[in-house]
C-alpha cells in the first residue's frame, strides 16, 4: 500500500513540474518578439493535462 501512494506522490510531483514548465512556455510564447513566429505545442492543453493528473494523483494518494 505505501509504494503505490508513493507512486501517486511521484506522479503528482512530476505533473506538477510539467504544469510549471507548461506555464513558463506559454508566457515566453505570449511575450515572444516576432508575432509569426508561432510555436505547435498547444502549452494551454498541457496545462489542463497536467493539472488534472496532479489533482486526480493527490486525491487518491490522499484518499
Amino acid at each position: 500500500m505505501d509504494d503505490a501512494r508513493t507512486l501517486l506522490w511521484t506522479i503528482a510531483g512530476v505533473a506538477a513540474m510539467l504544469f510549471a514548465l507548461s506555464v513558463f512556455a506559454e508566457r515566453r510564447r505570449t511575450l515572444r518578439r516576432d508575432p509569426d513566429r508561432v510555436g505547435w505545442m498547444p502549452w494551454t492543453l498541457v496545462q489542463l493535462i497536467a493539472v488534472l493528473v496532479m489533482v486526480f494523483a493527490v486525491a487518491m494518494a490522499l484518499k
